[in-house]
């Protein structure tokens, strides 16, 4: 059946939506006040992305002339960097903001999935918690009632659903909200990240679960920067570049033009912007950037070390701060994982600089991307996860005595070296 014999699910027609920075409005109450306290006492935005400090009543196109029609039964991926509009665009689609101009005509019913956890009450049991949660996404008391046995199976959590959430781990958290959530009677499913944690069997369970759902005729708009996902789920994939949908088709083109978009010259990355899990309530810092200091491009050379600068802010007194570097293919495949152990320990309110150098002289050619996980280690060796972000991607040259792949040594490639450098001696890196 072609798209002309379809019916219609949503029509994005001309949408646009614009911010004037510097001005109050369009995000949280919370945010306006920081940001209205600020201004009063001529102090920075604290909630402006860094590097991008612009004059009060400059205009942002968070989307620009957005056109696209998704039809009924279809899962359609929409994909591009940070910054790039996906989350504005869900957010009008769910009516959470409206749209600058356009029209937005939308024909089912939407359970909106922007971040999993939301309602969620630390003090309620899961069991509460249900009930909260289905009723903030639109079910009545009798539907969480008669479907209330299928989610507590489905979350895994049965033992623990009547203990209060702030007891739970991440994990738990995570799947207590997406099953809630994926048995929601609704005809139209919109995700944004919802499976960015948690383990990798329920990612799969809840993949398939989404599939079921789609199968069955739902309609699936899923947000996600994790390609090996949106190609499992999506039969389509819509592309986001700095508010201009530059693409709308097959999955496989969609991934390669988002991919290119990436990978020009992304030296610099501000994470200060990364969408943080709801679970995370007692986070001690959070990360703000990293980059490739003096680097134009993010190629390296044969024996080029990969040298980085990372900057966190802490938001709690903390000791023993641990990092965890991960490498993976374009297609999410862990490659290499490197630990780094009580590299710091810092006071609520500094920010802090963190200079490493990694050899990758053991990679073949190709393009990677990393991923950063601080964590906390205790005297019962607990780890405690307090941030995983994708962090910078890195293209490998080809040269002389390049290292031949070895595929019975898949996942097993070790980094030569990882080493934590002083910010003396990174001085000298650009020489």
């Amino acid at each position: 059946m072609n798209n002309n014999q379809k019916e219609v699910a949503i029509r994005i027609s001309h949408v646009s939506k614009e911010y004037r920075l510097g001005q109050l409005g369009g995000r949280t109450l919370q945010h306006d006040l920081q940001s209205w306290w600020a201004k009063k006492h001529n102090r920075p935005d604290p909630n402006a992305k860094i590097g991008q400090e612009r004059l009060n009543g400059e205009q942002f196109m968070a989307l620009d002339d957005i056109n696209l029609t998704i039809y009924k039964g279809e899962a359609i991926g929409i994909i591009g960097r940070n910054g790039a509009g996906k989350s504005t665009l869900l957010k009008i689609l769910s009516q959470i903001t409206a749209p600058t101009k356009g029209d937005v005509e939308i024909y089912g019913r939407i359970a909106s999935m922007l971040e999993v956890g939301t309602g969620f009450h630390p003090e309620m049991t899961g069991r509460e918690n249900v009930y909260l949660n289905g009723s903030i996404l639109g079910m009545t008391r009798e539907e969480i009632d008669a479907k209330m046995q299928s989610i507590i199976e489905f979350s895994e959590i049965g033992p623990f659903i009547d203990t209060p959430v702030k007891r739970y781990s991440s994990g738990m958290y995570v799947k207590l909200a997406f099953a809630v959530s994926a048995h929601l009677d609704s005809e139209i499913l919109i995700m944004d990240e919802v499976l960015a944690v948690g383990d990798v069997l329920f990612r799969k369970k809840s993949l398939s679960k989404m599939q079921d759902q789609s199968d069955s005729g739902k309609t699936i708009l899923y947000v996600s920067h994790n390609m090996a996902t949106i190609r499992q789920l999506c039969d389509r994939c819509a592309v986001l570049h700095e508010g201009k949908l530059i693409y709308v088709g097959d999955t496989e083109k969609a991934i390669q033009l988002y991919l290119d978009t990436i990978l020009v010259s992304d030296v610099r990355r501000d994470l200060s912007v990364m969408k943080r899990s709801a679970r995370l309530t007692n986070q001690k810092m959070k990360l703000l950037m990293a980059e490739y200091p003096h680097k134009k491009n993010i190629q390296f050379a044969n024996h080029e070390p990969v040298r980085m600068h990372m900057q966190w802010e802490n938001l709690q007194d903390y000791n023993d701060l641990c990092l965890r570097i991960e490498i993976y293919t374009l297609d999410d495949a862990l490659l290499a994982s490197y630990p780094l152990y009580n590299i710091r320990s810092g006071r609520k309110g500094n920010q802090e600089d963190f200079y490493v150098q990694l050899d990758i002289s053991n990679f073949v050619q190709g393009t990677y991307k990393m991923k950063f996980t601080f964590f906390f280690q205790d005297a019962n060796e607990t780890i405690h996860d307090t941030d995983r972000v994708i962090g910078l991607f890195f293209e490998k040259l080809s040269g002389p005595n390049d290292p031949e792949w070895d595929s019975s040594r898949w996942g097993y490639i070790k980094l030569s070296k990882a080493v934590i450098v002083s910010a003396k001696e990174a001085k000298t890196w650009k020489s």
